[in-house]
């Protein structure tokens, strides 16, 4: 049999007006060439052998040579070029091709919108879970989103995924690498890089307590808790309050093992380069399986050095940089995101110079800012530090969510807001019915890293005298802040269908992260989404209406210019230019239950048009010289664009 690739329809694409998409589409038109990523199943070493470019070399060695002198450097390097060659050898002439005529500034548009879900949260019985996915989102997502972000879907032992046993295998419980090439044929894909930490029951760290000498500098062991001294332990900053050491019994003898998030979560020793190695070469096999992102997740604490924070060294932006120079050789069209709930001047530090290291970053300020204008009706915070925000470059730009699998992290933005409004802002998550993960300082002390709650909930109470339409209206108001922010938007599935609390899960599975992941049968989601007047109907068609608005604009283009406005502190806006200066958006979100009222000078901020038209309604509204003025019932929305 011949080595046929990896393949996707090759048909030309259709795009979608409505919510559910026929089964007769192929490839969804999102500006990337799924249709033409091709992989073979195996290498094909009859073609000429790739031969890195002189200057990709150069800076591979660079970067090594940072991390491990110049003679480990030299070593690791021929290694490293091995398993680009197999890699390159999987490709196909045709990707080949494609990839030649790749522009890197063109790899995001504004019709990116990426959802965010476990491979298994949508269920059906007799069928596997990404069969189900697939089925749910070829009827109803395609045309609204073009890229799925599946969490961690390898065999795992704990922490939802995050502890992987297997980086090379589908979780059999969710179905096979074919489901995700069925994914891939309608959509791009997200990938998860655990590549902090493995699992305890992993293969690796077994052949590590056999004592297996490939293994032995794969993890970071102590034999006496002495030899860390607590000043040394005092400063390592932590996102667990667990201990950092773990006793494990070895063929060797007790060892104790580094372990940043908890004792099943194993942290990998990046100061041995046959670590590094081997990630790389995972880093490419999702590639290979039809990866167009990889998240890099915990990223943060990549790199142990006694002495210093472990948080943020230069050796973990050093690795990113790595890895960038990697795919940009070999794999151009596909883009890192790194997830880094740190504060946010630390966070964006991981662009690198704009051109060398992630090309998207988390943008973890936004949901506690949002979050805080809403539950105040004050959009100042926001408002600052969102006019402080600049245009990275033409190749990277904000990933900006609200809610996560794991919750709201307020780490961002404990330079931004005070300690009195974060605490209150944590009382009120509380009040809603949701709970508080707290972090080590280090000193004794604990503060908090992590709000657990549903977005829909931190907004509405249960017991709250209000109509669902109402509730709903102020749920999507502070949705549309992020789909209209500079840079790509994402929605957590659960943010998507309005989800509320699951407080039986936190009690079940004894894990407070559970309250936001909550399984939903495939079926019942169906009568749902069809029940005009669940709040899971009007939430989820909502979006569908904003979202399929949104990416026919070319304003909301990730390079678009953003300039924020501070016209009242009800009122959250901002103004979108395309990057042709043709077309202007002005945003405009009341984050009160009052009614609002600002005018405009239109020469002072030199929006000179006399017509705007609101692209969600059609309604159109005059400027009467020189003011533009407007009233914004509770929770308005309005995306004026210049006529």
């Amino acid at each position: 049999m011949s080595n046929q690739p990896l393949k996707v329809s090759k048909k030309a694409s259709v795009k979608s007006e409505d919510a559910g998409a026929s089964d007769n589409e192929d490839v969804v038109d999102s500006g990337h060439p799924n249709a033409y990523e091709f992989h073979f199943l195996e290498p094909d070493y009859a073609r000429p052998i790739y031969r890195l470019p002189l200057e990709c070399k150069q800076k591979i060695l660079k970067r090594l040579s940072e991390l491990y002198g110049e003679e480990t450097a030299q070593h690791c390097f021929g290694e490293l070029e091995r398993v680009l060659k197999v890699y390159y050898a999987h490709k196909s002439d045709e990707m080949i091709r494609w990839e030649k005529e790749f522009e890197p500034s063109q790899r995001l548009s504004e019709r990116d919108v990426i959802l965010i879900t476990y491979g298994d949260l949508i269920c059906s019985p007799n069928q596997c879970a990404l069969a189900t996915l697939a089925r749910l989102s070829k009827q109803y997502l395609k045309g609204v989103f073009n890229t799925l972000h599946i969490l961690p879907f390898f065999p795992y032992s704990s922490d939802r995924g995050f502890a992987v046993m297997d980086f090379e295998e589908v979780d059999p419980h969710l179905g096979t690498w074919n489901d995700i090439l069925e994914l891939k044929k309608h959509f791009k894909l997200m990938f998860d890089g655990v590549f902090n930490h493995v699992s305890s029951k992993s293969r690796w760290f077994q052949e590590y307590l056999n004592g297996n000498p490939a293994f032995k500098n794969f993890f970071t062991e102590f034999t006496t808790r002495d030899a860390i001294s607590e000043d040394y332990l005092k400063i390592i900053v932590r996102p667990r309050t667990s201990d950092i050491l773990t006793p494990f019994n070895t063929l060797n003898g007790p060892r104790l093992v580094w372990t940043t998030f908890g004792p099943d979560q194993i942290d990998l020793n990046y100061h041995n380069p046959n670590v590094l190695v081997k990630m790389v070469e995972i880093l490419l096999t999702y590639v290979r399986r039809g990866a167009d992102f990889i998240r890099l997740d915990a990223v943060t604490y990549l790199w142990e050095e006694l002495g210093t924070t472990c948080v943020h060294l230069n050796q973990n932006h050093i690795t990113i940089k790595l890895f960038r120079d990697i795919l940009d050789a070999v794999a151009l069209h596909v883009t890192l995101i790194t997830e880094t709930n740190v504060p946010h001047e630390d966070n964006i530090r991981y662009f690198g110079n704009g051109n060398d290291e992630a090309q998207m970053v988390y943008n973890f300020a936004l949901p506690a800012l949002v979050l805080h204008a809403f539950q105040t009706g004050q959009a100042s915070r926001l408002t600052k530090w969102a006019a402080s925000l600049e245009k990275i470059s033409d190749t990277a730009t904000y990933f900006n969510f609200l809610d996560s699998h794991d919750g709201i992290g307020v780490m961002a933005v404990q330079n931004i807001l005070s300690k009195d409004e974060i605490d209150m802002m944590a009382l009120r998550v509380v009040e809603h019915g949701g709970f508080i993960s707290y972090r080590d300082n280090g000193d004794g002390t604990e503060s908090p890293y992590e709000l657990n709650i549903t977005w829909y909930s931190a907004l509405n109470r249960e017991d709250a005298d209000e109509s669902i339409d109402f509730q709903v209206k102020r749920y999507l108001a502070s949705r549309a802040i992020a789909l209209v922010f500079m840079g790509v938007p994402g929605l957590y599935i659960h943010g998507l269908l309005g989800s509320k609390n699951d407080a039986e899960a936190v009690l079940e599975e004894k894990q407070t992260r559970s309250i936001n992941r909550n399984r939903i049968s495939y079926e019942d989601l169906v009568q749902r989404l069809h029940s005009r007047n669940s709040s899971t109907s009007l939430i989820f068609h909502g979006f569908v209406d904003m979202i399929k608005k949104r990416i026919k604009e070319k304003a909301f283009h990730p390079n678009a210019s953003q300039d924020v406005l501070d016209l009242t502190p009800g009122i959250f806006s901002l103004v979108r230019t395309s990057t042709d200066g043709a077309e202007t958006i002005l945003a405009l979100t009341n984050v009160t239950n009052k009614r609002q009222n600002v005018s405009l000078d239109t020469n002072k901020t030199g929006l000179d048009f006399e017509t705007w038209r609101d692209i969600l309604t059609n309604k159109c509204f005059m400027v009467k010289e020189p003011k533009l003025t407007l009233d914004l019932e509770p929770y308005e929305v309005l995306w004026l664009k210049a006529e």
